[in-house]
């Protein structure tokens, strides 16, 4: 199933918001910091490692905060940057949630399309929803040039080679089996046309899976602005070119 908003864009009312990812796993870190901190301050003995591990819960936190608020808006829009859109794509959004990089690419694409496909999970991310994702569009007056859809990463609805670029973050991991992500990996190659690119950002661990599977890439580091809550939660890009067909390779 898919939506999009068509016709003529009101002028915005307020800025897109793409809400928390897990932010179930965010409030689990803040309220254990939390207690960790009053704990020791009811103590008499032992205060220090108490007080030191609620710090650090809580210093994690934060960092973990402006990742998904600030820190991962600024890392897509210097990556989709570096990737020289023509501005007539059509790209694809895998786990596009609320649209943060659907609607960052779709800036760069006056002349193409981005396509967006999740089964809007709110565990991944808080108040996920279709509508949102479209008036996140619409705040951004991007909303003639966005769909979304509600599909199954691991059997996308759409045929071979019809996407130009092909992006995922943070989502891949999501999928409970690794034959699971490696389908989702085989069907976002698949959808991507010949020359086309291929970038997942997704935890430094899980992108070596990924490359190692797809026998293609090296994730790269993308940089404290992607730490959820430290190094140890560290987000890395993979860049993936899709090589030609061997017939379209000595074509003249």
């Amino acid at each position: 199933m898919s939506q999009n908003l068509s016709g003529t864009v009101p002028s915005r009312l307020r800025p897109p918001r793409y809400g928390v990812d897990a932010p179930a796993f965010l409030a689990s870190t803040a309220v254990t910091g939390t207690a960790c901190l009053l704990a020791a301050a009811r103590r008499r003995r032992g205060r220090g490692p108490v007080a030191a591990a609620g710090a650090a819960l809580l210093a994690s936190a934060g960092v973990y905060l402006h990742t998904t608020l600030r820190g991962k808006l600024r890392v897509w829009e210097r990556e989709l940057d570096r990737i020289g859109l023509k501005g007539d794509e059509r790209l694809l959004d895998l786990g596009c949630g609320r649209g943060a990089v659907l609607v960052a690419a779709a800036r760069r694409l006056p002349a193409g399309h981005a396509d967006g496909a999740d089964l809007w999970s709110r565990e991944d991310q808080s108040g996920n929803d279709s509508a949102v994702t479209l008036a996140n569009a619409a705040a951004a007056g991007v909303a003639d040039r966005v769909a979304v859809h509600t599909a199954d990463i691991t059997a996308l609805p759409f045929a071979d080679a019809s996407f130009d670029v092909v992006t995922s973050a943070l989502v891949i991991h999501n999928i409970p089996t690794r034959d699971g992500r490696e389908r989702a990996l085989d069907e976002a190659m698949r959808v991507l046309r010949p020359g086309g690119q291929l970038l997942v950002a997704d935890f430094w661990w899980a992108a070596a899976q990924y490359a190692k599977h797809l026998g293609a890439g090296t994730p790269r580091p993308l940089g404290a602005a992607y730490w959820y809550g430290g190094p140890w939660l560290g987000v890395a890009l993979l860049h993936v070119v899709k090589e030609p067909r061997p017939m379209e390779e000595h074509s003249c």
